[in-house]
């Protein structure tokens, strides 16, 4: 009751659009996860005692309907329950699951059509020449990903150092700071900076981006802050912005006839690398490009990333 309540979705629900309204780098699906767990566990009174229905997989079918609706990716959900939620599925929770996915996408659909979230990407013949620069989006990504983790890991643990003690005794103060800083990030960048990034991700995978070089740095920094100050929000979609300006980077000094493939690759390979969940991380990327014909492509580079960043760890 104290992390998941009905009241506290629709806090999260409200604070979690009022700071992507500002301008901080945060996305929208790490509230989606609570809100709908929220939901599903007031639903419990509903059940009968004899129902056979925990408050665990209450919460865990709620999470995977979370992800499936924020980003169109039914199978998303279900592989995020598995390797996120419950590390297991039981049998008498799997259908619990798959309805909940199932209704959450079907209320998705009605409200805004079954489309891809980037669209569908034009992916040419991949050869054997694009395994180098898949390769260096694979590894950038990995370390960057690592080194991010590592980052909002130590910022959240409230550490005995100096910020964190003025996080701690001046809360208020420390996320105005830190926002006018994000703000600044964003003004520097003409906005690319600010939400989740997904507009962005769309103008690079278009090859229609006119995002600054250093995009991927900034972003970077201005996720980490946002992340920092407390403020309700998901770094999926931001995780997936700076892998996409990684892909996007070296697609411009290496390959830009395969940018798209390259941009996906970054998306997949950075997600992986920060949440340490490839098989999540590739199956959203999938569904949200509709990239069927990159399965091993984005795949293998979210597998390795992955290792790359529990190197680093």
């Amino acid at each position: 009751g104290r992390f998941v309540s009905l009241w506290l979705s629709f806090a999260k629900m409200a604070l979690a659009s009022a700071g992507i309204a500002a301008g901080l780098s945060i996305g929208r699906e790490g509230p989606s996860v609570q809100v709908a767990a929220g939901v599903m566990h007031h639903a419990r009174r509903w059940f009968g005692p004899h129902s056979g229905i925990s408050h665990h997989a209450l919460l865990v079918a709620g999470g995977a309907a979370g992800i499936a609706a924020a980003f169109n990716a039914p199978l998303a959900g279900v592989v995020f329950a598995i390797e996120e939620l419950s590390r297991k599925l039981e049998s008498r929770s799997s259908g619990l699951i798959i309805a909940a996915i199932v209704l959450a996408g079907l209320m998705g659909v009605s409200a805004f059509g079954n489309l891809s979230y980037f669209g569908r990407i034009q992916v040419p013949h991949l050869t054997w020449d694009a395994l180098l620069p898949g390769l260096c989006v694979t590894l950038a990504c990995g370390v960057l990903g690592g080194l991010f983790a590592k980052l909002l890991a130590a910022s959240l643990t409230r550490a005995p150092e100096r910020l964190n003690q003025l996080r701690a005794r001046f809360p208020i103060r420390f996320a105005a700071a830190v926002a006018l800083v994000v703000a600044v990030i964003g003004m520097v960048t003409g906005g690319a900076t600010f939400g989740a990034g997904s507009e962005a991700v769309k103008h690079m995978l278009a090859g229609q981006a006119d995002v600054p070089s250093f995009y991927v740095t900034l972003k970077f920094i201005a996720t980490w802050l946002s992340a920092w100050v407390g403020v309700p929000g998901g770094i999926f979609a931001p995780s997936l912005s700076i892998g996409a300006g990684v892909g996007h980077n070296v697609a411009g000094l290496m390959g830009a006839d395969i940018a798209p493939a390259l941009i996906a690759m970054g998306m997949a390979a950075f997600l992986a690398a920060v949440t340490q969940a490839p098989l999540t991380a590739f199956i959203i990327v999938m569904e949200m490009v509709d990239g069927h014909s990159m399965v091993l492509s984005l795949m293998a580079a979210a597998m390795l990333a992955s290792l790359v960043s529990r190197m680093l760890a």
